[in-house]
């Protein structure tokens, strides 16, 4: 057996493909690249499918390793089985939405949630994200402790629902029934973190931590049932924490790959928050995050446009590849920039940018022994010459 079938033997690292999707299988864990996701999705007010498959390519071309719709409103169905259609990449869904859409609260039962998982599943859907660690307890006794009470609009779900019905969340009490469906599909379970922090004064607060908790839990459950699993995480959480989320989660979790939003590194960064994504992103991934969902220039204001989309992508991607650089110790690429950028050989340079499309913003440098910055006074010309 290989190192690496090793690992995904032992659950720290998962292949994520579902066979009805037909992609090439997508590595995510312990001593893989770390990969990044993309977020698209219709809206109530926004219901284009074309516009979010459009969004989804964009992605994938500017290097996106997987892409998760979190569609709502009116056109759920169509836009998850287009998007699946479309991309060769791992797609990733959030079913507990459809659970709640067009229907009452009081029809939904856990006949619903598991009708709507397995729904995803059929369409070829490769992860599903699915909050089983959100309970009653949590919901009734440690959410109204924080000054966000909750951010995940899953959670915010579940939440709801247990506060209605005053019974505990038919997820957690039914995990089982869920990886029951999740193996017949072939399908890895990405367990989502419902009470992961919106804020800064949230970190890492008694919520969080127990739900992370029940999630380690259900890890081995989910293992010993030939479930592939992966953990998500915060969120908003700053600097100085990052690096014990990152040690705990593998703890509790029994080294279960982590997939974490961001993290955000400071809640004041609005209308920028790719780049305090990214802040956090490499800070977290360098310490054992594997799988950054990208954050965009418009997180919490509104549904993303094709260029947040890009500058989310691209931010994320930077994160990713400069946290690879300490955890799997492979240079090649800097180095091979770096050559290039010493003989001042922008064909090389450009070959070796982690976006190469940027060529197409400085065309004036074809033929060039210098950039505008200095002109006759580079330093590089200097030294050549």
């Amino acid at each position: 057996m290989s190192d690496l079938e090793s690992r995904i033997k032992d659950g720290r690292v998962v292949s994520c493909a579902n066979p009805r999707h037909g992609i090439e299988s997508l590595l995510i864990g312990e001593g893989v690249s770390t990969k990044v996701n993309a977020n698209v999705g219709t809206s109530p007010g926004n219901s284009s499918v074309d516009a979010e498959i459009e969004k989804a390519l964009l992605s994938i071309e500017y290097g996106a390793d997987a892409i998760m719709d979190l569609s709502v409103g009116d056109k759920v169905d169509e836009t998850r089985k287009a998007i699946i259609k479309a991309v060769d990449v791992a797609v990733g869904t959030v079913p507990v939405y459809q659970m709640f859409m067009g229907r009452d609260i009081a029809d939904v039962d856990l006949d619903v949630m598991l009708e709507v998982i397995e729904k995803h599943c059929k369409d070829g859907v490769d992860f599903l994200t699915i909050h089983c660690g959100v309970t009653k307890h949590i919901v009734e006794e440690l959410m109204p402790k924080r000054l966000i009470p909750v951010t995940s609009r899953g959670g915010s779900l579940l939440a709801r629902w247990i506060r209605h019905h005053k019974r505990e969340n038919p997820l957690y009490e039914n995990f089982e029934k869920v990886c029951e469906i999740l193996k017949e599909y072939e399908v890895v379970l990405s367990l989502g973190d419902g009470l992961r922090p919106g804020c800064i004064h949230d970190a890492t607060d008694e919520a969080q931590l127990e739900e992370l908790k029940r999630l380690g839990e259900f890890t081995l459950t989910a293992r010993k049932m030939g479930v592939q699993i992966i953990i998500e995480g915060p969120g908003h959480v700053p600097l100085d924490q990052i690096e014990y989320n990152m040690k705990i989660q593998k703890k509790i979790c029994h080294n279960a790959p982590f997939y974490v939003l961001g993290p955000l590194v400071t809640d004041i960064g609005v209308g920028y928050d790719h780049i305090t994504g990214a802040i956090g992103g490499a800070l977290a991934a360098m310490h054992g995050a594997d799988f950054l969902c990208y954050v965009t220039p418009s997180e919490h204001l509104g549904l993303p446009k094709k260029d947040d989309v890009i500058n989310g992508v691209v931010a994320s991607k930077i994160a990713a590849h400069a946290a690879d650089l300490v955890k799997l110790g492979d240079t090649s690429r800097d180095d091979a920039m770096s050559r290039a950028r010493k003989c001042l050989d922008w064909d090389e340079m450009f070959k070796n940018a982690l976006f190469p499309q940027i060529r197409a913003k400085y065309p004036h440098l074809k033929g060039k022994d210098a950039c505008s910055m200095c002109e006759e006074y580079c330093a590089l010309k200097y030294d050549r010459d």
